[in-house]
């Protein structure tokens, strides 16, 4: 999954942008970004509004939503915005000289890191049981897609997931009686179970996106740092696992060939678990920052014919942000960094 991803020949390692493949939230249009700006201003409040104040924009993609977040802001809280884009690929071409872009996070930053959609592009293993019922590394042929099952689980990810994902013959979670939770959808998405063997599952060991969720936040000197993203909670992990592909805005098998977007849920709660948090949906996060997709008033149509369009648009833009069983599903883990205990070193990319 690293190298289809972000191997010389990889996906994002070659420079593809999330747009060109597939929608976010930071696609969907100016109202996101607005959002998130007004949570980096609570955040400014929080910290005595400082004299330079660090909006860090990890997988940044193509640098959209740094620029939107500083366009949504007052001039005065702008002026002192240092914005950090974060993201293995090469950066973009025409991106504000103001915008800083590295392939790691800053260190020492004070303000607001957003992660949206980042953490679920994390490589991670995917395990399954053999015959014997003992958990084993899934191998794939990066060129077909074709699957087998390698060693046995180092002890590290034993660990992680009989804490974090047990085995659904447990009890729990996911269906009972082996029935899966959905049927694969395309060839060399899902390992076919062994007719002989014990309960068929699959688990994604999420131990890589804990580990990279730590890195981020501890590289904080005070603020707050989001994670945004598509994830599952411990007593609703998914039997088969989700691992899948994005290619051209069209669901695909999950082949790390390097032409396509390989990416899986997030276990949010583990990572949670880490650095501590709370974790909310992203339709109760966005409407607590005024997010709204209640329509205009009709009255404003005769009063003000295009400030009806331009409300109407921000309303369809928030309804699908906050949509059930779309985008508002996707869970926020906010994490709040104390400065207390956080080294106050200036923010620096080396």
């Amino acid at each position: 999954m690293r190298a289809g991803l972000y191997g010389g020949r990889g996906f994002f390692g070659r420079g593809e942008r999330a747009g060109a493949h597939f929608r976010t939230s930071v696609h969907v249009g100016a109202v996101f970004a607005a959002g998130v700006a007004r949570l980096l201003e609570e955040v400014d409040v929080r910290l005595g509004r400082p004299e330079a104040l660090d909006f860090v924009d990890m997988g940044a993609g193509g640098g959209e939503l740094g620029t939107a977040v500083v366009a949504a802001l007052p001039p005065e809280v702008a002026a002192r915005v240092r914005v950090h884009a974060v993201d293995v690929a090469p950066r973009p071409e025409g991106l504000d000289d103001r915008v800083t872009w590295s392939a790691e996070p800053p260190r020492g930053a004070r303000g607001l890191l957003f992660a949206n959609e980042w953490l679920d592009n994390v490589p991670l293993d995917v395990a399954a049981p053999d015959p014997h019922g003992t958990p084993r590394y899934v191998e794939v042929d990066p060129e077909t897609g074709e699957e087998r099952l390698g060693e046995p689980l180092e002890p590290d990810d034993s660990a992680w997931l009989a804490r974090w994902w047990p085995h659904p013959d447990d009890g729990e979670p996911g269906s009972p009686n082996g029935v899966p939770d959905r049927v694969p959808e395309s060839p060399g998405e899902l390992l076919v179970p062994p007719a002989d063997g014990p309960f068929a599952w699959r688990a994604e060991i999420g131990r890589s996106r804990d580990a990279a969720w730590a890195r981020a936040v501890d590289g904080m000197a005070a603020g707050l740092a989001v994670a945004a993203d598509y994830g599952h909670t411990r007593t609703g992990r998914p039997r088969w696992g989700t691992l899948t592909g994005y290619r051209k805005g069209r669901q695909v098998a999950p082949i790390p060939d390097g032409s396509r977007d390989v990416t899986a849920h997030v276990a949010m709660d583990a990572v949670a678990g880490i650095r501590g948090g709370t974790l909310t949906t992203q339709r109760e996060a966005l409407r607590a920052l005024g997010v709204s997709g209640t329509r205009p008033p009709l009255a404003l149509a005769g009063q003000d014919p295009a400030g009806y369009v331009r409300a109407l648009a921000a309303a369809g833009e928030a309804a699908e942000l906050t949509a059930r069983g779309g985008l508002g599903d996707f869970l926020w883990l906010t994490t709040a960094i104390d400065p207390q205990s956080a080294a106050p070193a200036p923010p620096t990319t080396e």
